[in-house]
């Protein structure tokens, strides 16, 4: 989670919402870290979750991501929790509890829907406090500043 956290703050140093995920094959070799780009790229899917997704499968030449673990400073929307079912990624840890947006332990809760074809195991809080800091002192200073 420390290397997603780091991803975060690079993130928030490039101006984008302090979001960070690192994905890691089931041997535990790092395929993928990166952080939020919308900003940079124009592109509202261009979550840390998608950018690591997509970077995992082209080191792979695989869609699915089978055995995989992603790491996520926030807890993923209905939209990267979709591409985490698709990608068949094995385990979810994420920081910060995302009640407004979040799409897996709130909200839709989309693991839960009879609709989706793949859950992972979901592990929620690693490192809550350190996540939910930075994006509570990132938006602050937005609406200060």
């Amino acid at each position: 989670m420390q290397m997603a956290l780091d991803e975060a703050h690079a993130a928030a140093a490039a101006g984008e919402v302090p979001v960070g995920a690192v994905l890691v094959s089931a041997q535990g070799a790092v395929l993928a870290r990166t952080g939020n780009q919308m900003r940079a790229l124009n592109d509202p899917t261009a979550h840390a979750e998608i950018a690591a997704i997509r970077q995992a499968c082209e080191t792979l030449g695989n869609e699915r991501l089978s055995g995989c673990s992603l790491y996520v400073t926030l807890e993923p929307c209905p939209m990267c929790a979709g591409a985490i079912a698709e990608a068949r990624i094995a385990k979810l840890f994420y920081g910060a509890a995302d009640v407004k947006g979040g799409a897996v332990d709130n909200g839709v809760a989309l693991f839960d829907q009879k609709s989706c074809h793949h859950k992972p195991e979901v592990i929620g809080g690693l490192r809550e406090s350190d996540c939910a800091a930075l994006l509570k002192d990132f938006f602050a200073l937005r609406r200060n500043g």
